[in-house]
């Protein structure tokens, strides 16, 4: 079983990589492009249509305030894009916004970035994969009727390749990333070239029908409520953009500088994208309805509302189908691997998390191929439960979303000013001054322009779902500090105190457990015997009398100077009689120390641990609950365990492509010499000296 796992692994992860080759899968910015900004260029995709069905509430009038809309998301896009490229620059160890809060503000508030951080990015998953599965559903429709799988699915495959390494994903995402900017552009540029060149009129397959109003008596205060919302909604395009400053670590030197270029990349082609969406939108007389078996008067009976960018596809290439499949085929798969973008940003800041403390150590660990293995399982893990939970809606989960990214801006705008506030303080030189203010006012407007959008989120979608991801975020900012104030409680309970003399223990009561006569017993026997402790004898529990019986008189026999004692089991139990003799003769005294030897088989197949030493780990894990007690596994292989260490050991002496080239030799071989020839074994299979 344990080969075949291997195996396995192996398959899905390819060969393990040493750690000195981390630099070797830093990446170029044509590949941390698609990597780390999948999602932002990928949300334009579905932020439009967000606006298009939050209006739809007031009816097809209220469709007039969505280029405004947009412009002011857009706004706040370009914003953001500038405000980041400062913070790439200042901090370019892969914290982002959590390490610019928790310096300029404190751990505590870094702790709220870090919390706010981790539910955004499983929200992104969510939101992006659900979002591909209505978008795939407009095309194919058995995607539409089994969403949750084919969401589930995705996920387990995006886990699948980010497993195998950052540069591997980033490759694999690189040409559909550019196909989908490729198809929207194009869709864009030829749909802006008919409508003001040509003249042609492009309707949409929504462009007929009316759009009936849910509330007829929106007005006033009611109605910019509306309008609100829908701007918030649309926001969900600047999610995703802080995950470039997560993954500066990641980026080629020099850092933070191809980290603020690929920013500017992301900006511009995703506010491009989302202007040029709306706009086709405008001219298409495209028709969203949050509702719409209730909303659209004049639809056909059966009538399944497609996304917003396929029926703009169809409307610009009307006549030229693969045009129409290329644009909804791309759209569907950027976003499944707008996920890659939280794949990518989750670990990292899981990893910082860690290393401060905050979350559990293995998070911290690279995997085989040098990818936060643990982190991406995490992600993987909580997207698919709430996809599952919300049936893969976008509609549902889009309530949820954005909540996160934009407290961590505000704090990491107001952070911004802060460290520009502290470096003017030291900073003399004229040039560089101006600098450093030119910088201060970008993220004081970045500042201002988030808060702005947080407030208004927080105001429009609380009640509608928004308060989940507070209470998300609420609960894992007292998880990470519980998680903490634990690892400082052990570190300060572990601690050395300098100078404090180490105490031996005054008595040592060695015990050997004994169920029958044979090889392992008489090698945990002799192991003891060689330890020399102040009293050794040999325990036996009675769960059968004739066995116990048969034992003494052969222990006896054989003549051994250990004495064997004999523990009575009256209900037939061996963990609970050991540990009760245990107690005993440890007694009271604070310098006796018990040591207690348990003989162990060493097998080489799985089944075969199922067949043995079950009542050996039972005692184990009882007894290291007790002070004062030590534990000694003796181990005997059996002789499938010697196979299995035979099948291993020729593996790795198997020759590697470029062993010679290296100067590296597999195990069994001797390291090749000055002229390349490997060397040859011994009859014992140890390096030969000739």
């Amino acid at each position: 079983m344990s080969k075949f796992a291997t195996v396995t692994k192996r398959l899905v992860l390819g060969r393990p990589f040493r750690s000195d080759r981390l630099a070797h899968t830093l990446l170029p910015k044509r590949i941390a492009l698609p990597v780390f900004a999948s999602d932002p260029m990928s949300s334009v995709a579905y932020a439009p249509e967000e606006i298009l069905l939050v209006l739809s509430v007031a009816g097809a009038s209220a469709y007039v305030y969505s280029p405004w809309i947009g412009l002011v998301v857009a706004l706040v896009m370009v914003t953001v894009v500038a405000s980041y490229r400062q913070n790439v620059r200042a901090y370019g160890s892969g914290g982002g916004d959590y390490e610019v809060a928790t310096v300029n503000h404190g751990p505590r508030w870094g702790l709220v970035v870090g919390s706010a951080l981790l539910v955004d990015y499983i929200l992104t998953v969510a939101v992006s994969i659900a979002s591909a599965a209505a978008n795939i559903g407009s095309a194919v429709p058995f995607v539409a009727t089994h969403k949750v799988q084919f969401a589930v699915a995705a996920i387990l495959v995006l886990m699948a390749i980010n497993l195998r390494g950052v540069r591997e994903s980033g490759t694999a995402f690189a040409i559909p990333t550019y196909a989908f900017v490729v198809g929207i552009l194009a869709m864009i540029g030829w749909g802006a070239f008919r409508t003001i060149v040509l003249g042609d009129e492009m309707r949409a397959e929504s462009a007929d029908f009316d759009l009936v109003a849910e509330d007829h008596h929106l007005v006033g205060l009611g109605f910019a409520f509306l309008v609100l919302r829908a701007f918030s909604s649309g926001s969900a395009a600047l999610t995703g953009v802080e995950a470039i400053a997560n993954g500066v670590p990641a980026f080629r030197k020099p850092k933070g500088r191809n980290a603020a270029t690929t920013l500017l990349w992301m900006g511009t082609l995703a506010v491009t994208m989302f202007l040029g969406l709306l706009f086709l939108a405008h001219v298409t007389g495209a028709i969203m309805a949050e509702d719409p078996a209730r909303q659209l008067v004049g639809a056909p009976a059966g009538y399944e509302q497609k996304t917003l960018v396929a029926q703009l596809a169809d409307a610009v290439f009307t006549g030229f189908s693969p045009g129409v499949w290329y644009v909804i085929f791309f759209t569907g798969l950027i976003l499944v691997l707008a996920a890659n973008t939280a794949f990518n940003g989750f670990p990292v800041l899981g990893s910082i998390l860690a290393q401060d403390r905050f979350l559990p150590r293995q998070l911290h660990t690279r995997g085989d191929r040098l990818a936060f293995s643990n982190g991406i399982l995490f992600l993987a893990g909580f997207a698919i439960v709430l996809v599952i939970a919300f049936d893969a809606e976008v509609t549902k989960l889009i309530q949820l979303y954005i909540v996160g990214v934009f407290v961590s801006f505000v704090l990491s705008q107001s952070g911004m000013i802060r460290h520009w506030n502290r470096k003017l303080r030291d900073e003399t030189d004229p040039a560089a001054r101006r600098q450093m203010r030119r910088a201060q006012l970008i993220n004081g407007f970045g500042l201002f322009m988030t808060a702005s959008v947080l407030v208004v989120i927080l105001a429009t979608k609380f009640l509608a779902g928004a308060w989940i991801s507070i209470v998300a975020m609420g609960a894992i900012y007292f998880l990470m500090g519980g998680i903490r104030k634990h690892y400082d409680r052990v570190t300060q309970e572990l601690k050395d105190a300098e100078g404090e003399p180490v105490t031996l223990p005054a008595r040592n009561h060695a015990i050997v457990l004994v169920s029958q006569l044979h090889r392992p017993t008489l090698r945990a026997l002799a192991y003891a015997k060689a330890t020399r402790p102040d009293v050794l004898e040999a325990v036996t529990v009675n769960v059968d009398d004739a066995d116990t019986r048969k034992l003494i008189d052969e222990w006896e026999r054989r003549g051994f100077s250990i004495p064997l004692k004999v523990v009575e089991s009256p209900y037939r139990e061996i963990t609970r009689p050991v540990l009760d003799y245990v107690k005993r003769i440890r007694g009271d005294q604070p310098r006796n120390v018990v040591t207690v030897f348990i003989p162990e088989y060493v097998v080489g197949r799985w089944w075969e641990q199922v067949l043995h030493n079950q009542s050996a780990l039972r005692l184990k894990s009882r007894l290291l609950f007790q002070s004062r007690v030590m534990v000694t596994s003796v181990p005997w292989q059996l002789e499938s365990s010697e196979r299995a260490l035979s099948r291993a050991d020729r593996a790795r002496a198997r020759p590697v492509a470029g062993d010679v080239r290296r100067g590296v030799s597999a195990p069994g071989r001797r390291p090749a010499d000055k002229n390349g020839e490997p060397g040859k074994n011994d009859t014992n299979g140890r390096n030969s000296a000739r």
